[in-house]
C-alpha cells in the first residue's frame, strides 16, 4: 500500500512537470542560467584557492643569519624555527650553496662580479607555511628567536597580501552571488508551480474535501520542483565542464604568460564530484523550498 501511495506521489510529480511545458521549460532555462552563473564563479575560487595553497607550499621567508654565526647556532635556532605554529617545513642553505645560488644568477654577468669567497655569504634557512596568513606573526617570531645573530628577512609580503585579498574577495563575492541566485530561483520555481497549483485548485479542493492531508496534497507539487532542480544542476554541470575543459585545453594551458608564472589549474574531474554534490544540494533543496511556498497559499500550514 505505502508503495502504491509513493508511485502515484512520485507519478504525479512528473505528470506536473510536463502539463505545464512552456512555464517548465522557463524554470529549467531561468535555473540553468542561474546555476551556469554560479558555476563560473564557483571554478574560479576553487582554481584561487588551488593556487593560493601552491603559493603556500612554495613560498619560503629567507632567514639571512650574519656571517660570523656559528654553525652550532644555526642549528639550534632551526630547531626553534621548525616549532614555530604556522611552519610547513625549513631548508637550511649553507653559505657554500649560497655562493653557487649567486652564480647561478649571475651566469652572463663579468666573472670578476661572482669570484666570491663562500665566508662573505651569510647561512639562511627557507622557511614556508601552512598558511599564509600566519606569514606575519612567523617572521616576528623567527626574529625573537634569532634576535641579534639576524642579518636580514625577506619575503614577498605584497604578493602574499594581494594573494590573500583576492582570495578573501573571490569567496565573499562566490557567497553573495549564490544567495541572489538561490532567491532567483526560488522565485522561479515558486511560480512555475503556483500555475501548476492554480490550475488544479479544484482538484486540491475536493481531495481536501475528502479527507486528502496537506502532506498528500503537497508532495507531487515537491517532487514537481525536485525535478525541475535536478535537470537543471545536471544541464548546468555537463555545460560548465564542456566549457571549461575547452578553455582550460585551447586558452589557458597554451598561453605563454601562464606557462612563464607556471600556474597550475584544477581539472574539472578534480572538481566533479564536490560541484555534482554542491548542484543537486542546490536543485533539490531549491525544488523543495520553492514547491512549499508556492503551496502556502493553498494550503493550511
Amino acid at each position: 500500500m505505502k508503495y502504491n501511495i509513493l508511485s502515484y506521489l512520485i507519478g504525479e510529480g512528473i505528470r506536473n512537470v510536463f502539463k505545464n511545458k512552456k512555464s517548465t521549460l522557463s524554470a529549467l532555462t531561468i535555473m540553468c542560467l542561474c546555476m551556469l552563473v554560479f558555476g563560473i564563479f564557483f571554478i574560479i575560487g576553487e582554481n584561487v584557492n588551488n593556487i593560493i595553497n601552491n603559493v603556500e607550499e612554495a613560498q619560503g621567508i629567507q632567514v639571512y643569519f650574519k656571517v660570523d654565526t656559528t654553525d652550532e647556532d644555526i642549528q639550534k635556532m632551526g630547531e626553534q624555527i621548525k616549532y614555530i605554529e604556522g611552519v610547513n617545513n625549513i631548508q637550511f642553505v649553507s653559505k657554500e650553496e649560497g655562493v653557487k645560488i649567486i652564480k647561478e644568477g649571475l651566469k652572463e654577468a663579468d666573472e670578476n662580479l661572482y669570484n666570491i669567497s663562500p665566508q662573505r655569504i651569510p647561512a639562511s634557512y627557507i622557511v614556508t607555511l601552512k598558511d599564509l596568513k600566519s606569514n606575519e606573526k612567523v617572521q616576528q617570531e623567527i626574529t625573537d628567536i634569532v634576535g641579534d645573530k639576524l642579518d636580514t628577512i625577506t619575503s614577498s609580503n605584497e604578493t602574499i597580501t594581494t594573494l590573500m585579498n583576492i582570495a578573501n574577495g573571490v569567496q565573499i563575492f562566490t557567497f553573495l552571488l549564490l544567495m541572489v541566485l538561490v532567491v532567483i530561483s526560488l522565485v522561479i520555481i515558486s511560480n512555475t508551480i503556483k500555475l501548476t497549483v492554480h490550475a488544479r485548485r479544484k482538484e486540491i479542493s475536493i481531495m481536501k474535501y475528502v479527507g486528502a492531508t496537506n502532506s498528500f496534497i503537497r508532495w507531487p507539487f515537491i517532487v514537481e520542483g525536485i525535478i525541475i532542480g535536478i535537470i537543471s544542476a545536471m544541464i548546468a554541470i555537463l555545460i560548465v565542464g564542456l566549457i571549461y575543459n575547452i578553455l582550460l585545453q585551447n586558452v589557458l594551458l597554451q598561453n605563454e604568460t601562464i606557462k612563464n608564472l607556471e600556474i597550475t589549474f584544477v581539472t574539472f574531474s578534480d572538481m566533479f564530484n564536490l560541484m555534482l554534490s554542491v548542484y543537486l544540494g542546490l536543485g533539490i533543496g531549491i525544488g523543495i523550498v520553492g514547491s512549499s511556498i508556492s503551496m502556502r497559499k493553498y494550503l493550511e500550514v
